[in-house]
Protein backbone atom coordinates (compact mmCIF):
# COMPACT_ATOMS: atom_id res chain seq x y z
CA UNK A 1 0.00 0.00 0.00
CA UNK A 2 1.49 3.70 -1.17
CA UNK A 3 1.97 5.86 1.63
CA UNK A 4 2.37 9.80 1.16
CA UNK A 5 6.56 10.77 1.83
CA UNK A 6 7.52 14.02 2.38
CA UNK A 7 11.28 15.43 1.36
CA UNK A 8 13.07 18.54 2.83
CA UNK A 9 15.76 20.44 0.46
CA UNK A 10 17.83 22.83 1.59
CA UNK A 11 20.09 25.08 -0.06
CA UNK A 12 23.96 26.23 0.89
CA UNK A 13 24.31 29.92 1.64
CA UNK A 14 26.57 30.46 4.96
CA UNK A 15 25.22 32.71 6.97
CA UNK A 16 22.16 33.08 4.99
CA UNK A 17 20.74 29.62 6.60
CA UNK A 18 19.00 32.32 8.71
CA UNK A 19 16.35 32.15 6.29
CA UNK A 20 15.68 28.47 5.88
CA UNK A 21 16.02 27.92 9.54
CA UNK A 22 13.27 30.90 10.06
CA UNK A 23 10.95 29.17 7.29
CA UNK A 24 11.29 26.32 9.05
CA UNK A 25 10.82 27.30 12.97
CA UNK A 26 7.33 28.77 11.32
CA UNK A 27 6.79 25.24 10.14
CA UNK A 28 7.44 23.64 13.17
CA UNK A 29 5.39 25.84 15.51
CA UNK A 30 2.39 25.56 13.19
CA UNK A 31 2.13 22.35 13.30
CA UNK A 32 3.38 21.39 16.74
CA UNK A 33 6.08 19.28 14.87
CA UNK A 34 9.81 18.59 14.84
CA UNK A 35 11.14 18.74 11.58
CA UNK A 36 12.36 14.65 12.17
CA UNK A 37 8.84 14.17 12.33
CA UNK A 38 7.41 15.71 9.86
CA UNK A 39 9.66 14.43 7.44
CA UNK A 40 10.69 11.28 6.08
CA UNK A 41 14.12 12.53 4.20
CA UNK A 42 16.05 15.77 4.79
CA UNK A 43 19.21 17.31 2.25
CA UNK A 44 21.22 19.70 2.62
CA UNK A 45 24.24 21.40 1.33
CA UNK A 46 26.80 23.46 3.14
CA UNK A 47 24.81 25.20 5.05
CA UNK A 48 21.89 23.84 4.51
CA UNK A 49 23.33 20.48 5.45
CA UNK A 50 24.48 21.82 8.52
CA UNK A 51 20.24 22.27 9.30
CA UNK A 52 19.53 19.10 7.97
CA UNK A 53 22.10 17.76 10.32
CA UNK A 54 21.07 19.70 13.57
CA UNK A 55 17.32 18.91 12.51
CA UNK A 56 18.32 15.39 13.08
CA UNK A 57 20.05 15.23 16.03
CA UNK A 58 17.76 13.04 19.09
CA UNK A 59 17.60 14.22 22.34
CA UNK A 60 20.37 12.49 24.24
CA UNK A 61 18.14 11.65 27.25
CA UNK A 62 14.93 10.49 25.18
CA UNK A 63 15.87 10.08 21.71
CA UNK A 64 13.07 9.46 20.39
CA UNK A 65 12.69 13.55 20.60
CA UNK A 66 14.69 16.01 18.67
CA UNK A 67 17.63 17.95 20.34
CA UNK A 68 17.09 20.67 18.58
CA UNK A 69 14.03 22.73 16.67
CA UNK A 70 14.61 25.55 13.83
CA UNK A 71 14.80 28.42 15.98
CA UNK A 72 17.53 27.13 18.16
CA UNK A 73 19.77 26.69 14.86
CA UNK A 74 18.95 30.28 13.68
CA UNK A 75 20.07 31.36 17.37
CA UNK A 76 23.59 29.10 16.35
CA UNK A 77 23.93 31.94 13.16
CA UNK A 78 23.13 34.19 15.20
CA UNK A 79 25.08 33.96 18.35
CA UNK A 80 28.18 31.43 16.79
CA UNK A 81 28.55 33.04 13.27
CA UNK A 82 30.45 35.98 14.05
CA UNK A 83 33.25 33.76 16.06
CA UNK A 84 33.14 31.15 13.02
CA UNK A 85 33.98 33.99 10.49
CA UNK A 86 36.48 36.12 12.21
CA UNK A 87 39.68 35.84 11.25
CA UNK A 88 43.11 37.99 12.79
CA UNK A 89 44.29 40.96 10.69
CA UNK A 90 47.66 39.14 10.05
CA UNK A 91 45.52 36.62 8.51
CA UNK A 92 43.63 38.61 6.57
CA UNK A 93 47.02 40.20 5.22
CA UNK A 94 49.15 37.17 4.59
CA UNK A 95 46.08 35.50 3.12
CA UNK A 96 45.30 38.57 0.88
CA UNK A 97 41.58 38.76 1.53
CA UNK A 98 41.31 34.91 0.96
CA UNK A 99 43.19 35.14 -2.35
CA UNK A 100 46.10 33.26 -1.20
CA UNK A 101 45.22 30.99 1.88
CA UNK A 102 41.62 30.27 3.13
CA UNK A 103 39.96 33.66 4.82
CA UNK A 104 39.03 31.91 8.06
CA UNK A 105 40.47 29.72 10.55
CA UNK A 106 38.55 25.75 10.94
CA UNK A 107 39.03 25.80 14.24
CA UNK A 108 35.92 27.88 15.60
CA UNK A 109 33.50 26.21 13.28
CA UNK A 110 34.95 22.66 14.45
CA UNK A 111 34.39 23.71 17.93
CA UNK A 112 30.62 24.85 17.01
CA UNK A 113 29.66 22.08 15.60
CA UNK A 114 31.34 19.64 18.43
CA UNK A 115 29.48 21.51 20.93
CA UNK A 116 26.11 20.82 18.86
CA UNK A 117 26.93 17.70 17.85
CA UNK A 118 29.15 16.54 20.34
CA UNK A 119 29.82 12.53 20.11
CA UNK A 120 27.21 11.83 17.44
CA UNK A 121 27.16 9.72 14.50
CA UNK A 122 24.86 9.77 11.09
CA UNK A 123 23.66 6.52 12.51
CA UNK A 124 22.03 8.33 15.48
CA UNK A 125 19.90 10.60 13.34
CA UNK A 126 16.28 10.47 13.91
CA UNK A 127 14.87 10.19 10.37
CA UNK A 128 17.33 9.27 7.00
CA UNK A 129 19.32 12.33 6.40
CA UNK A 130 21.78 13.35 3.70
CA UNK A 131 24.65 15.99 2.77
CA UNK A 132 26.67 16.65 0.20
CA UNK A 133 29.91 17.00 0.09
CA UNK A 134 33.16 16.70 -2.94
CA UNK A 135 36.12 14.57 -3.26
CA UNK A 136 39.04 17.41 -4.50
CA UNK A 137 42.10 14.45 -4.59
CA UNK A 138 39.30 11.83 -6.09
CA UNK A 139 36.99 14.28 -8.75
CA UNK A 140 33.95 12.78 -6.90
CA UNK A 141 30.58 13.73 -5.48
CA UNK A 142 30.02 12.61 -2.44
CA UNK A 143 26.99 12.08 -0.62
CA UNK A 144 26.75 11.01 2.94
CA UNK A 145 24.12 9.39 4.06
CA UNK A 146 22.65 8.12 7.63
CA UNK A 147 21.15 5.13 6.08
CA UNK A 148 24.40 3.84 4.25
CA UNK A 149 25.88 1.24 6.42
CA UNK A 150 29.58 2.42 5.39
CA UNK A 151 28.32 6.11 6.54
CA UNK A 152 27.25 5.43 9.65
CA UNK A 153 30.00 5.47 11.95
CA UNK A 154 31.39 9.14 10.97
CA UNK A 155 30.70 11.61 13.09
CA UNK A 156 27.93 14.53 12.43
CA UNK A 157 30.72 16.81 13.57
CA UNK A 158 32.81 15.85 10.44
CA UNK A 159 30.03 15.54 7.89
CA UNK A 160 28.67 18.95 8.82
CA UNK A 161 32.40 20.36 8.40
CA UNK A 162 33.03 18.32 5.61
CA UNK A 163 29.47 19.67 3.87
CA UNK A 164 30.47 23.39 4.33
CA UNK A 165 34.37 23.50 3.69
CA UNK A 166 33.52 26.29 1.47
CA UNK A 167 36.51 26.85 -0.82
CA UNK A 168 38.52 30.06 0.07
CA UNK A 169 36.95 30.66 3.09
CA UNK A 170 37.53 26.65 4.87
CA UNK A 171 40.39 24.95 4.36
CA UNK A 172 39.41 20.94 3.41
CA UNK A 173 38.28 18.52 5.32
CA UNK A 174 40.56 14.81 5.81
CA UNK A 175 38.41 12.51 6.82
CA UNK A 176 37.97 8.28 6.38
CA UNK A 177 35.20 7.51 4.95
CA UNK A 178 34.17 3.48 4.49
CA UNK A 179 37.86 3.30 5.38
CA UNK A 180 39.04 5.57 2.51
CA UNK A 181 40.51 8.71 3.26
CA UNK A 182 38.61 11.66 1.74
CA UNK A 183 39.87 15.04 0.61
CA UNK A 184 36.09 16.97 1.31
CA UNK A 185 34.94 20.11 -0.23
CA UNK A 186 31.41 21.91 0.17
CA UNK A 187 28.82 20.06 -1.76
CA UNK A 188 28.02 23.60 -3.35
CA UNK A 189 30.54 23.52 -5.66
CA UNK A 190 28.60 21.04 -7.66
CA UNK A 191 25.11 21.06 -6.05
CA UNK A 192 24.36 24.39 -4.61
CA UNK A 193 20.24 23.08 -4.26
CA UNK A 194 20.17 19.45 -3.87
CA UNK A 195 16.62 19.34 -4.59
CA UNK A 196 16.91 17.21 -7.73
CA UNK A 197 19.29 14.62 -6.01
CA UNK A 198 17.04 14.85 -2.89
CA UNK A 199 13.74 13.93 -5.39
CA UNK A 200 15.83 11.17 -6.67
CA UNK A 201 16.73 9.31 -3.39
CA UNK A 202 12.83 9.80 -2.61
CA UNK A 203 12.16 7.54 -6.01
CA UNK A 204 15.01 4.91 -4.50
CA UNK A 205 14.40 5.00 -0.77
CA UNK A 206 10.12 4.59 -1.30
CA UNK A 207 9.33 3.35 -4.81
CA UNK A 208 5.64 3.46 -5.10
CA UNK A 209 5.08 6.48 -2.77
CA UNK A 210 3.48 9.87 -3.01
CA UNK A 211 6.12 12.50 -2.84
CA UNK A 212 6.11 16.16 -1.79
CA UNK A 213 8.95 17.92 -2.07
CA UNK A 214 9.92 21.34 0.05
CA UNK A 215 12.74 23.02 -1.39
CA UNK A 216 14.17 25.82 1.07
CA UNK A 217 16.69 28.50 -0.54
CA UNK A 218 18.79 30.68 1.18
CA UNK A 219 18.06 33.94 -0.94
CA UNK A 220 18.85 34.75 -4.46
CA UNK A 221 21.13 37.87 -6.08
CA UNK A 222 19.17 41.08 -7.38
CA UNK A 223 22.34 43.00 -8.56
CA UNK A 224 23.12 42.43 -12.65
CA UNK A 225 26.42 42.14 -14.16
CA UNK A 226 27.07 45.21 -16.96
CA UNK A 227 28.53 43.50 -20.14
CA UNK A 228 31.06 46.64 -20.28
CA UNK A 229 32.40 46.09 -16.98
CA UNK A 230 32.60 42.41 -17.53
CA UNK A 231 34.14 42.57 -20.58
CA UNK A 232 37.50 43.86 -18.91
CA UNK A 233 37.40 41.36 -16.10
CA UNK A 234 40.03 38.32 -16.24
CA UNK A 235 40.30 35.37 -13.98
CA UNK A 236 40.46 37.77 -10.76
CA UNK A 237 37.39 40.26 -11.86
CA UNK A 238 35.35 37.10 -12.78
CA UNK A 239 36.25 34.92 -9.41
CA UNK A 240 33.39 35.88 -7.62
CA UNK A 241 30.10 36.73 -10.18
CA UNK A 242 30.79 33.58 -11.98
CA UNK A 243 30.19 31.41 -8.58
CA UNK A 244 27.09 33.69 -7.77
CA UNK A 245 25.92 32.86 -11.46
CA UNK A 246 26.59 29.38 -11.00
CA UNK A 247 25.04 29.14 -7.46
CA UNK A 248 21.99 31.07 -9.13
CA UNK A 249 22.02 29.16 -12.32
CA UNK A 250 21.83 25.63 -10.98
CA UNK A 251 19.10 26.63 -8.32
CA UNK A 252 16.94 28.46 -10.69
CA UNK A 253 17.51 24.81 -13.36
CA UNK A 254 16.31 22.34 -10.15
CA UNK A 255 13.35 24.61 -9.87
CA UNK A 256 12.42 24.58 -13.33
CA UNK A 257 13.02 20.53 -13.44
CA UNK A 258 10.92 20.21 -10.06
CA UNK A 259 8.20 21.75 -11.31
CA UNK A 260 7.95 19.52 -14.53
CA UNK A 261 8.07 16.71 -12.28
CA UNK A 262 5.99 16.83 -9.51
CA UNK A 263 3.75 20.28 -10.22
CA UNK A 264 2.14 21.28 -6.91
CA UNK A 265 3.44 18.81 -4.73
CA UNK A 266 7.02 20.70 -5.34
CA UNK A 267 6.69 23.40 -3.11
CA UNK A 268 9.97 26.02 -3.30
CA UNK A 269 9.96 28.97 -0.92
CA UNK A 270 13.13 31.27 -2.32
CA UNK A 271 13.76 35.45 -1.83
CA UNK A 272 15.52 38.14 -3.83
CA UNK A 273 18.22 39.67 -1.46
CA UNK A 274 17.08 43.00 -1.53
CA UNK A 275 18.38 44.43 1.83
CA UNK A 276 20.33 41.42 3.23
CA UNK A 277 23.77 41.19 2.00
CA UNK A 278 24.48 38.37 -0.66
CA UNK A 279 28.12 37.39 1.38
CA UNK A 280 28.44 34.47 2.69
CA UNK A 281 30.31 35.77 5.63
CA UNK A 282 28.74 38.87 6.52
CA UNK A 283 27.98 38.43 10.38
CA UNK A 284 28.11 41.84 10.90
CA UNK A 285 24.94 42.87 13.63
CA UNK A 286 22.86 44.89 11.22
CA UNK A 287 23.12 42.27 8.21
CA UNK A 288 22.16 39.45 11.14
CA UNK A 289 18.79 41.44 11.55
CA UNK A 290 18.15 42.15 7.61
CA UNK A 291 18.54 38.27 7.64
CA UNK A 292 16.08 37.78 10.17
CA UNK A 293 13.64 40.47 8.51
CA UNK A 294 13.69 38.91 5.19
CA UNK A 295 12.63 35.49 6.36
CA UNK A 296 9.65 37.27 8.29
CA UNK A 297 8.61 39.16 5.30
CA UNK A 298 8.74 35.96 2.97
CA UNK A 299 6.54 34.16 5.63
CA UNK A 300 4.51 36.77 5.30
CA UNK A 301 3.94 37.59 1.58
CA UNK A 302 3.92 33.52 1.26
CA UNK A 303 1.49 33.09 4.06
CA UNK A 304 -1.56 31.37 2.00
CA UNK A 305 1.12 28.76 0.65
CA UNK A 306 2.68 27.62 3.92
CA UNK A 307 -0.45 27.69 5.79
CA UNK A 308 -1.53 25.21 2.95
CA UNK A 309 1.63 23.10 3.29
CA UNK A 310 1.18 23.43 6.98
CA UNK A 311 -2.31 21.90 6.55
CA UNK A 312 -0.96 18.62 4.31
CA UNK A 313 1.68 17.96 7.15
CA UNK A 314 -0.92 18.07 9.55
CA UNK A 315 -3.37 16.11 7.64
CA UNK A 316 -0.40 13.56 7.44
CA UNK A 317 0.63 12.92 10.53
CA UNK A 318 -3.21 13.30 12.21
CA UNK A 319 -6.00 12.77 9.89
CA UNK A 320 -4.67 11.30 6.50
CA UNK A 321 -8.32 11.15 4.69
CA UNK A 322 -8.29 15.08 5.10
CA UNK A 323 -5.06 14.60 2.58
CA UNK A 324 -7.56 14.95 -0.73
CA UNK A 325 -7.36 18.06 -2.54
CA UNK A 326 -4.13 19.45 -0.83
CA UNK A 327 -1.72 20.26 -2.55
CA UNK A 328 -2.73 18.87 -5.63
CA UNK A 329 -2.00 20.03 -8.92
CA UNK A 330 -4.92 22.83 -10.16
Amino acid sequence: MSRHRTILSIDGGGIRGIIPAMMLHYIETATGRPAADLFDLMVGTSTGGILALGLAQPDPERPQRSRYRARDLADLYAQRGPGIFSSSPWRRIRSMAGLFDESYPSAPLEATLQDYFGDSSLANCRCPTIVTAYDIEASETVFLKSFKPEHQALACTAAARATSAAPTFFEPLAVSVAGDTRALIDGGVFINSPVVSAYAEGLKLFPGDTLTVLSLGTGELTRSIPARRAARWGKLGWFMPVLDCVFDGVSRAADYQMNLFLGQRYQRFQLTLDQASPALDDTSPGNIAALFQAAADMIERERSRLDNLVAYLRALHGHPPLLQGLLDDS
